[in-house]
């Protein structure tokens, strides 16, 4: 559901997202956030009423605001991608430099070799720069989460079978969960350094157990991972260059 508020000489979009009740656990407060390409979401309990949650986007009107303007301004310093030798690409945190070798009779392939991300293609169009790239993070992607997720949940003692997970491109979320217990994990975050992927990966799996964002799901978190919101704060800080494609 889509709805948006009046501050000052702007106008608030937002999309509500209601929650299904699920057991004595179920969320029972509104929580707002503003996600890393600048949409505000709302969850709220299944049984909200509109006028209340619109009530609540309005008392945290300030704060949305100041989430949106930082946003923005983090915006104008991030230009769009072109796919050419010299720019930054990002692994694992660190920066490396693209590096596009074109030959006609050479293998189709993406390494990373001495801070280089090179790529060898027959064409060098933007386009098919792109899916090698793509496809190169998605296949680090795989690897990396798949040796990350053990790490993470071997300290949850609640956790009675790993949960599988897969790959999925978004624009708006790093991670999710789903009502069946399978995770899915946006393949751009292994651009980010590994204590930011960790960070991703125990957030959903602490949904698992706690369905919301209730204060019941942020003790859960810290019991996990103490330093969570430092983490948060590092990846939220990337999160425009890390998800420029």
């Amino acid at each position: 559901m889509r709805r948006s508020i009046r501050y000052g000489d702007e106008r608030i979009a937002f999309t509500i997202r209601f929650m299904p009740r699920l057991g004595l656990a179920s969320q029972r407060r509104i929580s707002i956030s503003v996600l890393p390409d600048g949409a505000v979401v709302v969850d709220a309990p299944q049984a909200s009423e509109p006028q209340e949650i619109v009530a609540a986007v309005h008392r945290r009107a300030r704060w949305i605001w100041q989430q949106l303007a930082a946003h923005k301004e983090r915006m104008r310093h991030v230009l769009p991608r072109e796919y050419i030798s010299g720019e930054s690409c990002f692994y694992l945190g660190r920066r490396h430099a693209l590096k596009v070798k074109v030959s006609s009779d050479a293998a189709a392939e993406v390494k990373l070799l001495r801070g280089k991300l090179e790529v060898t293609t027959s064409v060098s169009d933007p386009d098919t720069v792109r899916r090698l790239l793509d496809a190169w993070y998605r296949k680090r992607a795989q690897e990396i989460f798949a040796r990350r997720l053990p790490e993470v949940a071997d300290s949850l003692r609640w956790l009675k079978e790993m949960p599988s997970f897969r790959l999925l491109n978004m624009r708006t979320q790093w991670g999710s969960c789903s009502p069946s217990g399978i995770l899915c994990l946006n393949p751009q975050l292994v651009k980010a350094p590994r204590p930011c992927i960790d960070y991703v990966i125990g957030h959903e799996l602490c949904h698992l157990k706690v369905h919301n964002h209730s204060p019941a799901y942020y003790r859960l978190l810290a019991a996990l991972m103490p330093d969570w919101e430092a983490r948060k704060r590092e990846l939220d800080g990337m999160a425009e260059v890390l998800l420029n494609r």
